[in-house]
């Protein structure tokens, strides 16, 4: 698959691979998304803004210059902002491929960081050089200022102009916590809202700190996703419950709504309103509580997303889909193109409820 080379977040030639609850493959246009859905089901959305979370700066011990990007957070409440944890590079920026940026100097606890009006402390190494904790000094405001004035989003060489902050939020943006943009929501616009309500599909939110994609590094990539805080509102549990009692599929707009959600329906007492931290893992063995069907991005194999999939459907049937990605010229990457995902039937993945699990609407 080649990587979408444009920040353009709703191009009118983007495509949807469907790939229906029997494994068989469609392949259609993304503005067709809703005739792919059935009246009473419910698509659910992450509302999280992105925050400008890619902070250049210096490290003060020894002055050599870093960036650090902001990959973890321990909750979504807005007083909550002084820890994080991060990875730090050494110089450079997103021209240079993650895999090849240089690293950073070697950082120890207590070490300063100047990070343009921000001052931010080492609190420890998490047990690899480029990965630490740490605490920004200041006010909650005055933290919240910094990263807005002096921020960038986190951005990656296959797209080369420098990216803006509207060109990462979705249209349905609110709390900014998202650390990289939950992109599976780039395909929303007002059309597509509209083209939901008259088919009788509901639509729904939630809030997911979404996390890195990409490290640069092997081993810090085998342990992504990190931990990612959520809110799940009681809006979106009624929807939930409503949904499943007529018999309608819950349909989750990315990895990150799969995520909070399936975390949330995992704790005892089953899946209710409020907030929580994501800590799991999602693949193949995954019994998945909640969530029918996924609307993501074209996810390469050997991905942390790539894995979360593999929780709905075999890996023949997603062989078979990468390989119609490659051959067809899908794109990939946060701008590219998407794939409608049911959960295949006869996977060992099926719901302990015993929930329907038919073919996708046909158009």
């Amino acid at each position: 698959m080649k990587a979408a080379q444009r920040p353009v977040q709703r191009p009118a030639d983007a495509r949807l691979l469907v790939i229906d609850g029997a494994g068989d493959l469609h392949h259609v246009r993304r503005a067709q998304l809703a005739d792919w859905l059935r009246p009473g089901d419910l698509l659910i959305a992450n509302d999280a803004a992105t925050l400008p979370a890619s902070l250049a700066g210096v490290h003060r011990p020894g002055g050599a210059t870093i960036e650090v990007r902001l990959a973890g957070r321990r909750s979504l409440a807005v007083d909550d902002v002084r820890e994080f944890v991060a990875i730090v590079f050494g110089a450079g920026d997103h021209r240079t491929r993650t895999e090849d940026r240089a690293a950073p100097p070697p950082l120890q606890a207590g070490d300063t960081l100047a990070l343009g009006p921000l001052e931010a402390s080492v609190l420890r190494r998490l047990d690899h050089p480029r990965l630490i904790a740490l605490r920004f000094h200041g006010t909650p405001d005055a933290i919240w200022a910094g990263i807005a004035r002096h921020g960038k989003p986190i951005q990656y060489a296959h797209v080369a102009a420098p990216m803006a902050l509207w060109d990462v939020w979705t249209q349905v943006a609110a709390l900014p916590v998202a650390f990289e943009p939950p992109s599976a929501g780039f395909v929303l616009d007002w059309r597509l809202l509209g083209a939901l309500k008259a088919r009788g599909v509901g639509f729904a939110t939630l809030t997911h700190a979404a996390g890195l994609s990409s490290t640069g590094d092997p081993a810090l990539d085998a342990r992504l996703p990190f931990d990612e805080p959520y809110h799940v509102p009681p809006a979106t549990v009624e929807a939930i419950a409503r949904t499943e009692a007529a018999g309608g599929r819950v349909i989750a707009l990315g990895t990150t709504v799969t995520r909070a959600l399936e975390h949330a329906a995992s704790r005892p007492g089953g899946l209710r309103a409020g907030d929580g931290v994501a800590d799991q893992r999602i693949g193949p063995h995954t019994t998945l509580r909640v969530v029918d069907a996924i609307v993501s991005g074209t996810h390469e194999p050997g991905t942390s997303h790539y894995e979360l999939l593999r929780a709905f459907a075999s890996d023949d049937v997603l062989r078979r889909a990468s390989d119609e990605l490659e051959q067809r010229g899908y794109l990939t990457h946060e701008f590219g193109d998407s794939v409608l995902l049911a959960r295949v039937t006869g996977r060992s993945a099926a719901s302990a409820q015993g929930k329907r699990h038919d073919a996708l609407a046909e158009t």
